[in-house]
């Protein structure tokens, strides 16, 4: 009977040895895919802006920048939940294709919107089941700065469409922490997000 206990105990020691040092595969993986859309949005939208600029869109090219600095920022900071986690992101070159300014801001529109409503949810609802708060926190911060994206870029459009840049706000300034994005005039003296101090955003 000792011996039985003794074994259904050992059994169970294994058993929560091998659950607590289980890796979060699904958050892994959802970290490696957010570095590559981040990244890849990054470098898309520094060449929307050259295009813009090139099309005489200075106003949106700044935009642009912008939304590319807050995906920099994006990016890092999944990138080390991942190594915290004890894993690295696999090399990959970015790949996107770069047309007139009105089509741009549409397929931007279209990528923050999608990661704003289905990517980042699903990978917040998956670090939450495998209990990654540090992941949870980088995925809200993204999805967050995405929906303002999304708004910024669709009245961006609008403009466009209208031949009149004047109604957008002439500058931006960036969270470097969390990747918040706000329009010139209407800044936060504290992140809404992270609260970090305005002192230290970037102005765009």
């Amino acid at each position: 009977m000792k011996k039985y206990l003794f074994f259904i105990l050992a059994l169970g020691a294994v058993f929560m040895f091998v659950s607590c040092n289980q890796k979060p595969v699904k958050t892994i993986a959802d970290l490696k895919e957010g570095i590559k859309g981040e990244t890849t949005a990054s470098a898309k939208y520094a060449a929307f802006a050259q295009k813009a600029r090139e099309e005489g869109n200075d106003t949106i090219a700044k935009l642009f920048d912008a939304a590319s600095k807050a995906e920099t920022i994006h990016a890092a900071n999944h990138t080390k939940v991942l190594e915290k986690l004890g894993e690295k992101m696999e090399p990959f070159t970015p790949q996107f294709e770069v047309k007139t300014t009105a089509e741009n801001l549409q397929a931007s529109i279209d990528g923050e919107t999608y990661e704003e409503t289905t990517m980042y949810p699903g990978f917040m609802k998956d670090a939450e089941a495998e209990n990654v708060p540090d992941a949870v926190k980088s995925f809200t911060w993204a999805r967050d700065t995405e929906m303002k994206h999304a708004s910024f870029y669709k009245n961006a459009l609008a403009a466009l469409q209208a031949g009149d840049e004047s109604m957008l706000p002439s500058g931006y300034e960036v969270c470097p922490v969390c990747g918040n994005t706000y329009e010139e005039g209407n800044v936060d003296e504290k992140c809404a997000f992270c609260q970090t101090s305005r002192d230290s955003f970037e102005k765009i």
